[in-house]
């Protein structure tokens, strides 16, 4: 019987590439679409695109039919408009729209879209999904958008997507120049860093947990039009993760109040998970401090 094929776009970076594990585990047949190579090449078929490339796009996609697509492609970028946001609006929702139109749906069960907690804005924590979306970024914005595109195309075509909505999603093999790397190495060359007054609540979630939700979704048929929270429903703040991380290692000089909070950043993203843990019958496992050890392992 021939195994059911999972895309992954994005399959190289950070999320994308336990996600791509996550399916070979599983038996599937799975293609990574990124801008690189990936390194999996003899478990995995890597396509070398850009999204932002119409006509390759087709040229790739049209001939192929596809299980599963999760779309994981993409790079925070908190640039404000007028310094360059136009091209990360392109880059997070233009791209997609090109994307779906070069899918081949014949086959297609599930299209899971990876959202991001900052479309929520600075609307009150716990965040629920049914919350109106407040963008403060051309990245919020853009997501935001995706989303709603994604939900439209359900109703009206009965395009199978699903949003996974992520928090601060951390673990082995991050970019080391996202948050909680950089403190991880701050720590172990035991010099002073800089960081904010740490005054932000944030919602962290391990890797595996991450994608054990994505699967989830992928699972559930009832999820189709749907947004979900994926992220450990607790709350702390950015100066305990900070503290935590010299604790645990026994070094590190943070320099609280060096870095000015963002443009409009919201002091509290912590998510409501009841949907998920309802719906997709999920639920997080690993908690903060077995996290934080697995991470700062890797790093060491």
């Amino acid at each position: 019987m021939a195994k059911l094929k999972l895309l992954v776009i994005g399959g190289t970076g950070f999320i994308g590439s336990h996600i791509v594990q996550k399916g070979i585990d599983s038996g599937l047949e799975v293609t990574s679409l990124s801008l690189k190579k990936n390194p999996n090449i003899d478990k995995v078929i890597s396509i070398q695109a850009d999204l932002s490339d119409r006509a390759s796009l087709h040229s790739i996609l049209s001939s192929e039919r596809y299980d599963y697509v999760i779309h994981c492609g993409g790079y925070i970028d908190h640039t404000l408009f007028q310094n360059g946001g136009q091209k990360v609006i392109s880059n997070h929702l233009t791209s997609l729209f090109d994307l779906v139109s070069a899918l081949d749906r014949s086959n297609l069960k599930k299209f899971l879209y990876l959202g991001s907690s900052d479309e929520y804005g600075n609307s009150p924590s716990p965040q629920k999904e049914d919350l109106r979306e407040n963008p403060i970024s051309p990245y919020s914005f853009a997501k935001a958008s995706a989303s709603h595109f994604l939900q439209m195309l359900w109703r009206t075509e009965k395009f199978p997507a699903s949003v996974a909505r992520l928090f601060l999603t951390y673990g082995p093999g991050q970019d080391e120049k996202r948050f909680l790397p950089q403190i991880i190495k701050g720590c172990l060359k035991d010099t002073v860093f800089p960081s904010s007054l740490g005054e932000q609540s944030r919602d962290f979630c391990y890797i595996s947990d991450t994608v054990e939700g994505c699967f989830k979704i992928l699972e559930t048929s009832e999820a189709n039009g749907e947004i979900f929270n994926i992220a450990s429903g607790e709350k702390v703040t950015i100066r305990q993760i900070i503290e935590k991380v010299v604790s645990t290692i026994g070094k590190g000089k943070p320099d609280f109040g060096k870095v000015p909070y963002r443009i409009g950043e919201n002091m509290s993203l912590v998510a409501d998970i009841s949907k998920a843990k309802r719906m997709l019958h999920w639920n997080p496992n690993t908690n903060l401090d077995l996290g934080l050890k697995k991470t700062i392992e890797y790093y060491q």
